[in-house]
């Protein structure tokens, strides 16, 4: 385990499961103090219990990341609990997959609520305090969909580049700030759960085949908190070697 003073507050969003759960498991192996956030209450309750038992510092608090007032709540939780924030993981996302023609107009917005003004209420949460703390690191979790636009993924594809969009802008305005965009290629999660389009569920199990462990974005996440306080990570796109995409 790391020593306290290599030891940085990360709060992650989305972390009940998938990306977020596997990223928690990691950072708190290394020393790092998590404030871990999303809806399914119980799920984080166990995963804190889990690591806390393990010898991590590990709080959690039910987290909405579609309401600001949430998002404000659950840096206030880790303000209270650790005195600082030194890196959030945007990580929240849904991905209700399907054909524009089908006029899924609610997953549409499920995905823009979630997947953009999500990251943006992470930003509006944390910026303030990291400009006046003179550090910070925000990590928001884009997707090799916002590379490549894919059928059956146009807003959901939207949405993930609108990420590297916001990152980017965050970036260069910024330079007191480190700004890291991860770029997950089929990683094993819940997130093709959501999809309620029949043939797309077909496709995307077939997909899903080569998905490779949710861990391995963790780690990349772990390496781009790491780098020393002058070395931005600005994108790490983690795919799996047999896939084409």
């Amino acid at each position: 385990m790391k020593t306290n003073s290599e030891s940085k507050v990360v709060l992650i969003t989305g972390a009940s499961s998938g990306i977020g759960e596997a990223t928690a498991r990691v950072l708190a192996r290394k020393g790092h103090r998590l404030v871990i956030g999303a809806r399914r209450t119980e799920r984080l309750e166990a995963l804190a219990k889990q690591l806390n038992e393990e010898g991590g510092a590990v709080e959690f608090t039910t987290l909405d990341v579609t309401d600001l007032d949430d998002v404000q709540a659950f840096v206030g939780f880790a303000i209270e609990k650790f005195g600082r924030v030194d890196v959030i993981v945007n990580n929240a996302g849904v991905m209700p997959l399907s054909p524009l023609e089908a006029l899924k107009i609610d997953e549409w917005n499920q995905m823009i609520d979630v997947n953009i003004r999500g990251v943006l209420h992470g930003i509006a949460a944390t910026l303030p305090l990291m400009k006046k703390q003179g550090h910070g690191q925000v990590i928001n979790v884009s997707s090799i969909g916002g590379h490549a636009t894919f059928p059956t993924a146009a807003v959901y594809c939207a949405t993930k580049y609108a990420v590297i969009a916001i990152s980017e802008g965050l970036r260069q305005e910024n330079t007191d700030i480190r700004v890291t965009v991860i770029s997950p290629g089929v990683t094993t999660s819940e997130l093709a759960h959501t999809i309620t389009h029949e043939s797309t569920i077909e496709a995307m199990d077939a997909f899903r085949e080569v998905a490779i462990p949710a861990e391995a974005i963790g780690r990349a996440i772990g390496f781009a908190i790491e780098q020393p306080g002058d070395v931005d990570v600005s994108e790490i796109i983690v795919r799996p070697t047999a896939s084409p995409y």
